[in-house]
This record gives structure tokens, sequence and C-alpha cells, in this order.
């Protein structure tokens, strides 16, 4: 008669293509990222990334007269490959029991804090670049409408900073504690009047091409005076045909799990990590708004 061991119920690799894949359904700001390869299997843990500047419109150009040239101009953002981690532990007991799942309650816990930790390093990149941008260090776009609660009109002002000639759809992420002012606001296109569907996971609404999703991920400035509220750009601009993503999520080792037992406590633990480091790339597709708390 066959036994059912501990090691055939928690499978490490099993684990991981689970894990990793609960990972994606529940990360909420992340999903705006682009998730980039290159670095997997090559040396070192620290990154620099370019990014290049806008070398202006084509001009008139005289029959005879020599053409002008313009410099290519790059600014650049470093970061640093960081491991994101959590372990938990699960009695012999609680496995073989019969009650619950506790292996599948394991999976999915320890998915939900590494979704947390991206989701909170996405954001945190994005505000800690725009707290030290400035408007002439390119392109860093900021909108202060923090004399204000979030409304209609501040969003639509924070959004026409982009200055697109081709409107592309966008995401602003609110706290939930703003949805009360959006909801009172006459002018909010809640999702459950939409005619269409909506694009985005999560999304509660719209106000002009920004889909509104909601997440407790949206921080306070350093004073705790007001909200600090990411629109990010959802798609290729139109304009430019510019690919690059607003932000980028650097994979250096995907979701990797390793079982621990401890034979003689009856328990086995089980560690889960992941290498990665976040930048932002493409800063002409975030505005971030500051709206009253």
């Amino acid at each position: 008669m066959a036994v059912t061991k501990i090691e055939d119920l928690i499978v490490p690799e099993v684990m991981a293509d689970m894990i990793s894949a609960k990972v994606e359904a529940k990360v909420i700001i992340s999903k705006i990222a682009k998730v980039d390869t290159t670095l997997q299997g090559q040396p070192g843990n620290e990154v620099t990334v370019p990014q290049y500047k806008y070398i202006g419109d084509a001009e008139d150009v005289a029959e005879g007269v020599a053409m002008g040239t313009a410099k290519l101009e790059t600014g650049s953002t470093s970061f640093t490959i960081k491991k994101a981690g959590k372990g938990v532990s699960i009695t012999d007991e609680a496995i073989l029991s019969g009650y619950g799942d506790p292996v599948g309650e394991a999976n999915k816990q320890l998915a939900t804090a590494i979704a947390n930790k991206i989701d909170n390093d996405v954001v945190d990149v994005i505000n800690k670049e725009y707290a030290v941008g400035t408007a002439e260090d390119g392109v860093k776009l900021i909108y202060d409408g923090s004399a204000k609660v979030i409304n209609y009109a501040g969003v639509v002002d924070a959004e026409d900073l982009f200055d697109e000639e081709v409107s592309s759809d966008k995401v602003m992420y609110v706290h939930p504690k703003q949805m009360t002012q959006l909801r009172k606001d006459p002018d909010f296109l809640s999702a459950d009047k939409y005619d269409g569907k909506v694009m985005v996971s999560g999304e509660v609404g719209k106000i002009g091409t920004c889909r509104i999703v909601r997440s407790k991920k949206v921080k306070l400035d350093s004073t705790s005076a007001y909200y600090l509220n990411p629109i990010v750009k959802m798609t290729n601009d139109a304009e430019t045909e510019e690919d690059a993503p607003a932000v980028t999520i650097y994979l250096k080792r995907d979701t990797q799990v390793e079982r621990e037992r401890k034979a003689d406590a009856g328990v086995t633990n089980i560690f889960t990590n992941k290498h990665y480091g976040v930048a932002l790339t493409n800063a002409t597709k975030v505005v971030l708004a500051k709206f009253k708390k």
C-alpha cells in the first residue's frame, strides 16, 4: 500500500510555479509595469538604465544649406537587484489532520506577500523619482492639487499634463478613502454605468481617459497632508511610437521555493523568494498628482 509522505505534499518545483502564477494575478499596481528578463543569468547586481530625451521635431532645410544636428542627450536611473522573500512553517498535524488545506493556504499567502512587496516597490520608485524631480530635468510631470480633495476637474487637469494630440488610455490609482469624494462628484463615471467593459483589473470608474483603480498602496506624502496618486499611460505612445514602458521590473530570478524539514519538531518550513529590481524607465508616461487628504 502506498504511503503519503510530507515531501509528496510539498513539492518546491510545483509550488514555485503555483506561487508565480498567483503573484501575477494578485499584483494591482505592478500590472502597469513591463517584466524584463534580460538580466537572468547575467552577473552583477547594480544596474543603470538609460533614459533618452527627445531630439525635437524635424526642421525645414533650404536647398544647398548644411543641415544642423541635435545632440542626443540621455539621463539614467540606477537600481540594485534585491531579494524579496517570505517563509511559513507547517506542522505535520496541520497537513495530516484533514481539516482545510494548509499547503494551499501557504501557497496563497506566500503569493500575496510577494505580490504586495512588488506593488510597494513600484509605488516607491515612482514616489522617490518624483520627490527629487523637477520640471527642468526633462520629463517629470507633477500636478499639485493638494489644496483640494480629489475631484473630476483636478484629475482632468492632471492628465492634461501629458499634452497629448492623440488621447490614450491611462490608469489612475486612488486610495479607497478617496473614493468617497469621487462617488459624490456628479461627473465621475462609475464602472457599473459603462456602455462597454472595464479594461483594467480592479477598475471602479473613469474620469476623462483615466481608468480609476483603488489601492491601499497609494501613499500619503511625508507630512500626511495629501495623497500621491500616480497616473500612468497604459499603451504605447501613438504620436512617437515610443515603446518604453513607464515602469520596468527587471527580473533576475523568478519565484523560487525551498523546503526545510525539521524532523525533530515535525515541522516543514517553506521559503519563497524572488530576485528583481524596479526602475522608472519612461517618465513621460507618468503624472504624479497630489490631492488633499
